[in-house]
């Protein structure tokens, strides 16, 4: 399976250029072959422009999902819809299980090929530190675990990649490969590139670290880019600089299992 990791240019509060630019970027990499893309966190609107969320905030009934949902239809390709700004109080008026009736969540949808939504993730770890987002926002409460073309595959977000826990119960639900759609900015970089390659060591997993690219000046923030896709050995099948480009790299089932059967660190747990 050919997955495609999109790091796009993202400007702040540009919602409609960015929706249009991830839909270019989708399209071209469908065109090359590519099986599923990977957008990065809060694409649309950018991370950083916390202002803005109430503004574009959506609830999962809202025509934004269906337009991403189309993305994938229209272009016979899994997506993973980085995240967006979810309003948990449209959610829950349109009957969907949520962890809070009021209030924002970082919410990541997995869409089919044919535009079927097939897993819901919220981010559950808030960054605190000189960040309103756990101001902002509410914290997740379930996983997302969804079953694509021989892989399994577990939605996590950014600073999640801080929580080796989070892996281990996604592992625990047979997950093989994981995507982390995110806005890492400078100067965190060793951070970044350390914490991504671990959870593929660790995990015996694929690691698709997704990053977004793009400075938010009102934040003092510049993201720095750097998507990767990790092997289980936790080598790089593909990386970036801070530039937008798209990644595309082969994931395979079974080179899970010859990894785990080869090096079987995980039946030693205790």
């Amino acid at each position: 399976m050919q997955v495609a990791a999109i790091q796009l240019d993202i400007e702040p509060e540009a919602v409609e250029a960015n929706l249009d630019r991830a839909h270019e970027a989708v399209a071209d990499a469908a065109a090359a072959g590519a099986d599923l893309a990977v957008l990065p966190e809060q694409f649309y609107v950018g991370f950083f422009a916390f202002d803005a969320y109430p503004t574009h905030a959506a609830g999962l009934d809202d025509p934004l999902f269906d337009r991403l949902a189309d993305v994938a239809a229209d272009n016979d390709i899994g997506l993973v819809a980085g995240s967006v700004v979810e309003s948990l109080a449209d959610s829950a008026a349109a009957g969907y299980d949520v962890p809070a009736t009021e209030g924002y969540a970082n919410t990541s949808v997995f869409f089919d090929r044919d535009g079927t939504r097939r897993g819901i993730y919220r981010k559950h770890h808030l960054f605190g530190y000189e960040s309103a987002e756990s101001e902002l926002l509410v914290p997740g409460d379930s996983l997302s675990v969804v079953d694509f073309e021989g892989l399994t595959i577990g939605t996590t977000t950014c600073y999640d990649l801080r929580f080796p826990s989070l892996y281990r119960r996604l592992l625990d639900r047979g997950v093989d490969c994981l995507v982390v759609p995110s806005a890492w900015p400078y100067p965190r970089i060793e951070h970044w590139e350390t914490l991504g390659r671990a959870r593929a060591i660790e995990n015996l997993s694929y690691v698709i670290a997704v990053n977004g690219s793009g400075s938010f000046p009102a934040a003092d923030a510049t993201l720095c880019g750097r998507s990767t896709i990790y092997d289980p050995w936790g080598t790089a099948r593909a990386a970036a600089g801070d530039e937008p480009t798209t990644l595309t790299a082969t994931v395979e089932p079974a080179v899970v299992d010859r990894v785990r059967s080869a090096f079987p660190a995980l039946d030693d747990r205790r």
